[in-house]
């Protein structure tokens, strides 16, 4: 991947081979084999400490901002090892988007949160006004907040409800057109009725982008997911259909998770 274009279109969305990550010598992930197919939801479940959240980093290379982390493997998003030399962050950046436990909007307004990726990897100096609103409009109807906020795009993005703000973090990600969503821990923070908002809306986006989901609650993923992988000891046990998996799981250690005899 010597030009670092993530453009193209390939099977699998993600797939990594023999992915393994220490920090420092904790070795946290081991040889882990994964195709995530493209357009679809998939969750990631396991007791704490797992991987996941450390699987969901690597994908977007968060990781390396820690200098005593090792990788060895490869991670490949649309079919380009994202490791590879002369790729450029940026460009990785720009096509896997990430959306944390808490939501994180910019001490900015509405209007300006939701432009501001755009404007950061567009690399033109002036982008009309009327652009700029199709934008900001086009990404608010997207995330099912456009209807809510349209007559406040100028009040602080902080005054949101947590609902409001998450969904308005999604919704600043959707202008730079990523092929991949990360979710850690998405509703974490939210009420059952926001989290239900926010599922909503994943189902929403599903088909127009690949989602990972990271979760502790295994009622969201089986309700929120159409593809499940349970990690246990930075190891995948099992990637299955969500229903499958909570259904007639193959493996006894993820029969004991689900049902609750450890985790």
């Amino acid at each position: 991947m010597a030009n670092g274009n993530l453009e193209t279109v390939a099977a699998n969305a993600i797939e990594t081979r023999g992915l393994s990550l220490w920090y420092g010598t904790f070795q946290a992930m081991f040889d882990i084999d994964l195709q995530i197919k493209q357009g679809m939801i998939t969750s990631m479940i396991g007791p704490s400490g797992c991987g996941k959240s450390t699987f969901l980093r690597s994908v977007n290379r968060i990781n390396e901002r820690l200098g005593y982390v090792r990788t060895e493997g490869s991670i490949e998003v649309m079919g380009f090892d994202i490791y590879a030399e002369g790729v450029e962050l940026v460009q990785v950046r720009k096509r896997i988007g990430m959306v944390f436990q808490r939501p994180n909007p910019l001490p900015l307004s509405i209007r300006d949160n939701v432009i501001f990726g755009y404007k950061l990897h567009s690399g033109r100096k002036k982008i009309p006004q009327s652009e700029q609103d199709e934008i900001v409009e086009s990404a608010l109807r997207q995330v099912l907040l456009w209807d809510t906020v349209k007559d406040r795009l100028d009040r602080q993005a902080t005054g949101l409800s947590l609902e409001e703000q998450q969904k308005l973090c999604i919704a600043r990600l959707l202008p730079v057109k990523p092929a991949v969503l990360l979710m850690d821990e998405p509703c974490s923070a939210l009420d059952p009725k926001a989290t239900e908002a926010v599922e909503e809306l994943i189902w929403e986006l599903r088909g127009d982008y690949t989602i990972l989901i990271v979760t502790h609650n295994m009622a969201q993923a089986r309700r929120a997911s159409e593809e499940c992988i349970f990690m246990l000891l930075g190891k995948v046990i099992e990637h299955t259909p969500t229903a499958e998996m909570f259904v007639t799981p193959k493996h006894k250690e993820t029969a004991d998770y689900i049902e609750g005899r450890y985790g």
